[in-house]
């Protein structure tokens, strides 16, 4: 199987400010008319038939929902989703969190994690790697994109907090731009996967609240949501 990998820009939609342009998000009080029309060309773009989505309900936790068939409703209260089934397009919204792609072309199985401070603290990569490899997956053939996020240098952060998360996510805590205490989600994320014996890491380095083509919840408050999405097809 190939595994197909996307992640999106805030570029090219009908959303007006402050969700301008290409928000993907349903949740967020952007206008629905102008989501629905950003996720109707977003599936155009993709060559996925939009009812192949599959969306998520995300709430900071480590369920993983694992998924077999097209869903009309966001799976509820999850944070991951993993499936076997190709053409499923997997999606995470973010604008600040990690989005969190895996796949292992082989067995044809993928998922897609919403991976925020609380999300890696719980352990929601360790919960979806667990479920893929229910379905056949193998860590040394899985390979990894962790997308764009809110970089270290930006993330402050009490010292209390950095600590907290990282006894749960080592090689997570780091110091900001100016000095202060702060946490680098996806260079914990980094060593959690090499932990887990995943064969291939890549990083995105793009900073969220950094590039003024991603949407970022800490820079500017009331705003819209990029997608990572995955899936396969057939060779």
């Amino acid at each position: 199987m190939r595994i197909r990998r996307v992640v999106t820009t805030r570029a090219g939609g009908q959303s007006r400010p402050p969700y301008d342009s290409f928000n993907l998000g349903d949740h967020v009080g952007d206008d629905a008319a102008a989501v629905a029309a950003n996720r109707a060309r977003l599936a155009s773009e993709l060559g996925v038939d939009e009812s192949r989505f599959v969306w998520m309900e995300q709430v900071h936790g480590r369920t993983v929902g694992v998924v077999d068939e097209p869903a009309t409703e966001p799976v509820e209260a999850t944070d991951a989703l993993v499936t076997a089934t190709p053409g499923l397009a997997l999606t995470v919204l973010v604008a600040d969190c990690v989005p969190v792609l895996l796949g292992d072309p082989d067995a044809g199985v993928v998922a897609a994690v919403h991976a925020g401070r609380v999300g890696c603290r719980v352990g929601v990569v360790p919960a979806a790697v667990k479920a893929m490899i229910e379905l056949g997956a193998e860590p040394a053939r899985t390979e990894a994109l962790l997308g764009p996020a809110i970089c270290g240098e930006c993330y402050e952060v009490p010292p209390e907090m950095a600590a907290d998360v990282a006894t749960h996510l080592p090689g997570s805590a780091t110091k900001t731009r100016s000095g202060t205490s702060g946490i680098d989600l996806r260079a914990g994320l980094w060593e959690q996967l090499a932990d887990l014996g995943i064969g291939k890491i890549g990083v995105d380095p793009r900073c969220t609240v950094e590039d003024d083509s991603l949407f970022s919840y800490r820079r500017d408050g009331t705003t819209g949501r990029i997608a990572a999405v995955t899936w396969t097809e057939s060779e």
